[in-house]
């Protein structure tokens, strides 16, 4: 898997985030450098983890889009039986 990496601006959101987060929930002031660090450690460590659920999620859609596609398919078909044949 390729190295999760943000924008600069993205980055400096979630760092932003990250020191609320602490600040608000755990009452615990963190200051950008930690908080890039441990972005950067959640990237890494535990990202493969979101990836992989991203990825299953995107299969599970597509093969729903894909049931729902040959079922519409199987409605076009038409009777095959031979109406001239009882004439």
């Amino acid at each position: 898997m390729k190295k999760i990496e943000f924008t600069k601006e993205a980055k400096a959101a979630i760092v932003s985030r990250i020191r609320r987060y602490f600040e608000t929930e755990l009452d615990q002031p963190i200051g950008a450098l930690p908080a890039e660090f441990l972005l950067d450690f959640f990237a890494e460590e535990i990202g493969a983890h979101y990836y992989n659920q991203g990825v299953r999620d995107a299969h599970a859609a597509l093969s729903k889009k894909m049931e729902d596609l040959a079922e519409d398919i199987y409605l076009l078909e038409r009777d095959e039986k031979n109406k001239a044949a009882g004439a």
